[in-house]
């Protein structure tokens, strides 16, 4: 397909027409342009989907309702290839209610092959396809209307290579034997979209939790499940209603008026008028719970992590990461080796942790815990 090829969609009828050329599909490649100004979701400003023969260019401005996509994006015989699909994936939840499966991440696949860890979308097109992209329309405005003729071209090549991308990876990972591995990967994906979590969790996203103790966690709970339901009731960002240092600077001081919430935590007068009195109720009800309804307590594993074993186990990730030509950030994380120098039961056993299981476990597992028990 030439890249100056795609149907603009701004009506009901060319949407339904463009569906239905997308379900004789086995793979389409699907994109997002997106604002937040300000906001706690994100706005969606334009949907790229191309088959290897169309491109349909989708306007969500110009339509009042996406739904006929809705079956598309969950349709189990028609692989989504995405680049870094993470803000995409949050973006077609919140438009449509859906997150899009199964799913294929060329950024992922990228990591898989030992080409890169994390790379950009111009960088993954130069290296399979040798073509230079251009990028002088990243960060246009794509809730303005009319879209420029530039930005339309742009938007179009985000998903017409990208097509081509994921075809080249796909004969390389089946060469390489890699099949199974990209699989695994894409089906975690979409478990973790920010704007989904339980409010009642939220909480733990934060860091320092376990210099709290029992009844600071419950109170420190209560207002970040608070501040999720205020930021996605008002669609507003999170830090824009009261930011993490605010919350633990609260549960430290024991503050309970309003005065104590603008001069020992700092919160504007702004803040305080519009959220103080919600903030003391939070407290409130927080401290009438029972010791058994609190959270359980967080504790920081102080346990020592030898440097020496952590720089070896380290070498033999990075040495199996170039014999299996995988990009060694994607085949082990740091955090991931502590936890395992740490899973030690004190005979000298020692266990996996969980994100080294499947395919990760049957590459290198052994070989680290043979590492461990010498």
């Amino acid at each position: 397909m030439a890249s100056d090829q795609y149907q603009y969609v701004e009506t009901r009828v060319q949407l339904l027409s463009a569906v239905e050329a997308c379900k004789s599909a086995g793979v389409i490649a699907l994109d997002t342009e997106f604002a937040r100004f300000n906001t706690y979701y994100p706005i969606v400003g334009l949907i790229q989907i191309a088959t290897r023969d169309d491109c349909f260019l989708i306007d969500p401005v110009a339509l009042s309702d996406l739904e006929p996509l809705a079956p598309l994006l969950q349709n189990p015989g028609i692989l989504k290839v995405f680049h870094a699909c993470s803000e995409d994936l949050e973006v077609f939840q919140h438009a449509l209610g859906v997150i899009p499966a199964p799913l294929f991440d060329t950024q992922i696949a990228a990591a898989v092959l030992g080409v890169g860890f994390s790379m950009s979308y111009q960088a993954l097109v130069e290296h399979w396809l040798g073509v230079s992209l251009p990028k002088d329309q990243t960060r246009s405005d794509w809730l303005a209307r009319p879209l420029t003729a530039q930005q339309l071209h742009y938007a179009a090549l985000d998903v017409i290579h990208l097509l081509e991308v994921f075809e080249n990876q796909s004969r390389e990972l089946t060469a390489a034997g890699k099949d199974a591995w990209i699989a695994e990967e894409s089906a975690a994906l979409g478990h973790d979209i920010p704007t989904m979590i339980d409010p009642q969790l939220a909480y733990r996203r934060l860091k320092g939790l376990w210099q709290l103790e029992g009844r600071q966690l419950n109170q420190l709970r209560a207002l970040c499940a608070w501040r999720e339901e205020t930021a996605r009731r008002e669609d507003r960002p999170r830090n824009r209603v009261v930011d993490e240092k605010a919350l633990m600077a609260i549960v430290r001081s024991n503050v309970r008026d309003r005065r104590g919430l603008q001069q020992q935590v700092k919160l504007s007068p702004r803040q305080v008028r519009k959220f103080g009195d919600d903030l003391i109720k939070v407290l409130d009800e927080a401290d009438r719970m029972t010791e058994d309804q609190h959270p359980p307590e967080v504790h920081r594993d102080a346990r020592p992590v030898s440097s020496s074993m952590l720089k070896r186990l380290r070498k033999i990730v990075d040495d199996k990461a170039a014999e299996l030509s995988v990009a060694p950030e994607l085949l082990m994380k740091r955090r991931h080796l502590e936890q395992l120098i740490r899973s030690s039961d004190g005979l000298g056993a020692h266990q996996l942790p969980a994100a080294l299981h499947g395919w990760r476990s049957s590459v290198i597992g052994a070989e680290l815990l043979e590492a461990l028990a010498e």
